[in-house]
């Protein structure tokens, strides 16, 4: 009898192509202050999933470090900064520096339709 573990991968290592968008998006500047840089991002529902880089409340325990896969909590707002698009949710302002490339931006497009003029966030608790 073999014993089989499953194991949970969490982390990612950026590319050469993210770590240049990166970069620019830290030269770019932003109008408000930025939480983190995203790559790889798609959008389900209302909330965006992506690898972190640069995460303003990265802590000692490894939580928000680089290349850790995050899921945003509901996003309200979307926009368009210089060449760059931003996340702004409850508590955070996300720059997407990449798109995941099988239907990344698709998401984003399908997020506006989905969200239209809707403002029916993600209950905080499910009964």
């Amino acid at each position: 009898m073999i014993d089989t573990v499953a194991v949970e991968y969490h982390g990612k290592r950026h590319s050469d192509f993210d770590l240049r968008r990166i970069i620019k998006a830290e030269k770019q500047g932003f109008n408000m202050p930025v939480t983190a840089y995203l790559t790889g991002v798609f959008i389900k529902a209302r909330a965006a999933v992506g690898v972190v880089f640069g995460h303003a409340r990265k802590d000692s325990l490894g939580r928000f470090a680089d290349g850790h896969i995050i899921r945003t909590s509901d996003v309200l707002d979307v926009s368009k900064e210089g060449r760059f698009w931003v996340l702004t949710t409850e508590n955070s302002r996300y720059v997407i520096a990449t798109f995941r490339p099988d239907g990344g931006r698709r998401s984003l497009r399908e997020y506006w339709r989905f969200v239209g003029d809707s403002n029916h966030l993600t209950p905080r608790r499910l009964q």
